[in-house]
C-alpha cells in the first residue's frame, strides 16, 4: 500500500512487519523559487563555528589518504603534507610504515620505491628500510584505522602531539560500506572546513543533488550543542528523494563529520578530512579533501549491497567528486577573496 508521501509498505512474511520504502515522492520548487536562505546563512555564524573548530585539538595528525589504497607487498604511496614529503607502506605483517618521503642516502623519491617483503627499497642505490630508524632516516607516527591512513607530523602541526588522532565514531566496519574520494584545490584548509559549515547553500548549489533542505539547528557553541542540524531529501530520480536529517560537527581543524540520525541510513557519516599540501603562508596554498563515506543500513537488503561494494565504491566516489568540483570552487573562491582582503566574514 501507498503511505502518504508515496513511499510503499507491505507486510512481511514472516514475522507480520512491515516493509516500508525508504523512497518518497516530492515535488520540489524550481531552483529560482526555492526559499532563499541568504538572511539565514550569517557570515558571523559560520566564522564562529569555523574559530571553535580551529581551536579544538588535532595532535599534529592529518590524513593522508584511503586505507585500502596502501595494499600489503605492493609499491610505496606517496603524499605531500605542509610542504613534507612523506612515504607509506605496509611491512610484512600487513602493519602499516611511515617516514620522510626522501631518501637518506642521495634523496630519491621513496614514493617510487618497491616494496620486497616488507622492506621498502630505494630504486636508486637499493637502500633498505623495514620502517625503524636507519642512516639517519627516522619514522613518522602512523595510524590505520581501518579506513583512512594517517601521518602524525609534528613540525606541519605545530599542536601538543596526541598519540592517537581524533577519529570519529562510525558504523561497525564489518556493516558498511566505505569509499573515499581525494580532490585538490587551491585553498586552505579552513576554507575547506568553512564550505561544510554553510549548509545552507547545498540545495542551491548543488541543485542536482538536494532537495527541500532546511536547517533545522545552528551551534550554540557549547559541547554536543556545536552542531548544525539539516533536514534535506538527497535525489535519486526525477521527484523520488530520500529525505534524512543530517548533523554537520568539527571535531578538529581540519575535519566535518556529517552523520545522519534520521531516516534511511541513520548512523551513516559522511568525513569530509581538509590536509594542507603546501607549507602554511605558502602564496599559492593547495589542499587534499578527503572524504570518507561509510553508510550502513539496518534493512535485510543491504547486505547484497556490500556484497557489490567493489562496484559501488566507484559510483560513491563519483558522487562525491561531482559534489566536490562545485565545493572547491566555493573554497577556492573564499580563499581567494580573503587573500585580496575582501571576504565578508
Amino acid at each position: 500500500m501507498r503511505d502518504g508521501d508515496g513511499g510503499s509498505a507491505r507486510s512481511d512474511r514472516t514475522g507480520g512487519k512491515r516493509w516500508t520504502s525508504p523512497l518518497r515522492v516530492r515535488r520540489a520548487p524550481a531552483w529560482e523559487r526555492q526559499p532563499s536562505p541568504w538572511r539565514e546563512a550569517k557570515p558571523a555564524l559560520i566564522a564562529e563555528a569555523l574559530e571553535r573548530a580551529t581551536a579544538r585539538p588535532s595532535g599534529n595528525w592529518f590524513v593522508v589518504g584511503a586505507s585500502r589504497e596502501i595494499e600489503a607487498g605492493g609499491r610505496a604511496y606517496g603524499r605531500t603534507v605542509g610542504g613534507v614529503e612523506v612515504v607509506l607502506w605496509r611491512g610484512e605483517d600487513g602493519g602499516l610504515r611511515g617516514g620522510p618521503g626522501a631518501c637518506p642516502h642521495l634523496g630519491a623519491p621513496l614514493r617510487d620505491s618497491r616494496v620486497v617483503c616488507g622492506t621498502l627499497v630505494c630504486h636508486w642505490h637499493g637502500l633498505a628500510l623495514s620502517g625503524g630508524p636507519y642512516a639517519g632516516w627516522e619514522p613518522f607516527p602512523v595510524h590505520d584505522d581501518g579506513v583512512l591512513v594517517w601521518v602524525r607530523l609534528d613540525s606541519v602541526g605545530g599542536e601538543p602531539p596526541l598519540e592517537r588522532p581524533v577519529v570519529p565514531e562510525r558504523p561497525r566496519h564489518e556493516g558498511a560500506i566505505d569509499a573515499v574520494y581525494t580532490g585538490v584545490g587551491r585553498c586552505e584548509p579552513e576554507d575547506v572546513v568553512a564550505n561544510r559549515l554553510d549548509p545552507w547553500h547545498g540545495s542551491w548549489l548543488h541543485p542536482y543533488a538536494f532537495v527541500n533542505l532546511r536547517v533545522a539547528g545552528t551551534p550554540q557553541g557549547d559541547g554536543d550543542d556545536d552542531a548544525f542540524a539539516v533536514d534535506v531529501s538527497f535525489k535519486v530520480a526525477g521527484r523520488l528523494v530520500v529525505p534524512v536529517r543530517a548533523v554537520f560537527t568539527a571535531p578538529t581543524p581540519r575535519t566535518v563529520v556529517m552523520r545522519i540520525t534520521d531516516g534511511e541510513g541513520a548512523g551513516s557519516v559522511v568525513e569530509t578530512h581538509a590536509t594542507p599540501l603546501t607549507p602554511r603562508g605558502d602564496g599559492r596554498p593547495r589542499t587534499a579533501v578527503v572524504e570518507a563515506v561509510v553508510a550502513a543500513s539496518d534493512r535485510r537488503g543491504f547486505a547484497l549491497a556490500r556484497a557489490a561494494a567493489p562496484l559501488l565504491r566507484p559510483m560513491m566516489r563519483r558522487t562525491a567528486g561531482r559534489l566536490w568540483r562545485d565545493d572547491l570552487a566555493y573554497a577556492e573562491r573564499r580563499w581567494s577573496l580573503r587573500r585580496a582582503g575582501r571576504f565578508p566574514g
